[in-house]
């Protein structure tokens, strides 16, 4: 008895000979034709073909120690052999970049897969403002090469050379090459705090060329910049504080 109904012509494979194709807004497809990709651990929800998977954690000594010192929380998988790899995590909207010896700056919750050929590391970020935090932290993507990131919602990429751009760092997602960062603290006093008084205690400052990245949530609440809300001891950028 044939089956009726349109789920099989409305939601067939998406065929490109792309290293990256995005299926739709939440599941990508990674043609391993052109080499080994990192992906997010866990990301993984089909492949076909010959896949195969090793675990790295947060890649190599020193990004491990980096990792354990920051609570960054970045675990990827390196994936090998032919054919084709779908990733997704937790039904995230992805974006892609093509990065062309260029690099960003990134969440590490929002990393989810990028080309073998781009260089990444647990990076700390230099700002005048975040010696009151004890440090932060991004992953830094550079080379050449595609990368896959998430966002909870579609974002907004904003032009920070035309105008003094602030944000939430539980919203920001990435910022580009040409971006400076610093931390602006809210002199609101005790109310400011928490949400719900004159506004958030700490607030990511960017200036220079190029774009941050903001999602329109700010659900964030691990990796790179940010930590569990419930170690912070306020709200608004609360989670900023690193290792």
């Amino acid at each position: 008895m044939p089956i009726h109904g349109t789920l099989f012509s409305e939601f067939q494979e998406t065929t490109s000979q792309d290293p990256f194709t995005l299926q739709n807004k939440k599941l990508l497809k990674i043609n391993m034709g052109y080499g080994p990709v990192w992906a997010k651990s866990g990301s993984m929800v089909a492949y076909q073909g010959d896949v195969r998977f090793q675990n790295k954690g947060s890649g190599g000594l020193g990004r491990i120690v980096k990792s354990a010192v920051t609570g960054e929380g970045v675990s990827m998988m390196e994936a090998t052999g032919q054919g084709e790899l779908f990733v997704a995590d937790q039904a995230a909207d992805i974006q892609l970049v093509y990065l062309e010896n260029d690099m960003i700056s990134v969440n590490g919750a929002s990393v989810l897969a990028f080309s073998a050929s781009i260089e990444w590391d647990i990076q700390r970020l230099q700002a005048r403002g975040a010696a009151m935090t004890g440090g932060l932290y991004n992953v830094s993507l550079r080379g050449t090469g595609y990368v896959a990131v998430t966002t909870q919602g579609e974002p907004v990429a904003l032009d920070v050379a035309s105008a003094p751009t602030f944000a939430d760092a539980q919203a920001v997602v990435l910022w580009t090459s040409g971006v400076s960062m610093d931390i602006r603290v809210d002199t609101g006093g005790l109310k400011s705090l928490v949400r719900g008084g004159t506004g958030e205690t700490f607030q990511m400052a960017f200036g220079g060329q190029g774009y941050v990245v903001v999602q329109p949530s700010e659900s964030v609440i691990t990796g790179g910049h940010q930590e569990n809300r419930s170690k912070s001891s306020g709200g608004g950028l609360g989670g900023l504080l690193g290792g």
